[in-house]
């Protein structure tokens, strides 16, 4: 429980928020400094609550959320999207990484399947420099 009223730890809020699947998980971002508080590096013990700005980043997304009601019980995907609003710029620079890794996955040569035994021994046999 934290000591002021309103607020929660950051690790936890990012756990109940759904942001991360453990807490452990939340932890161990916030700690390596891939969620940052009103623009400052925190530890996990920091106390959040309204109000607060958030930048977090997951992979290749990055959100930046204001904090609109803190909790420490996990609920409902629903439930978790109304502790937070997230900036439209943050939500249209994730939508544009999220295309750009869809076109490069798009653009990405390769077999559609795995080679069978006849094509893995004419892969072999042209590697090994014969015909």
């Amino acid at each position: 429980m934290s000591d002021q009223p309103g607020r929660v730890r950051i690790d936890k809020w990012l756990w109940a928020a759904r942001f991360f699947k453990t807490r452990g998980n939340a932890a161990e971002a916030v700690a390596g400094g891939k969620v940052h508080v009103n623009g400052q590096r925190v530890k996990p013990a920091r106390a959040v609550g309204p109000g607060d700005e958030l930048k977090i980043r997951r992979d290749d997304f990055e959100f930046m959320v204001t904090i609109v009601g803190a909790t420490e019980r996990r609920g409902t995907a629903t439930a978790a999207r109304l502790l937070y609003e997230e900036s439209a710029e943050s939500v249209e620079r994730r939508e544009r990484v999220a295309e750009e890794k869809r076109l490069r996955r798009e653009l990405r040569t390769g077999p559609d399947r795995r080679p069978d035994k006849k094509g893995r021994r004419e892969l072999l046999r042209v590697k090994k420099g014969g015909l």
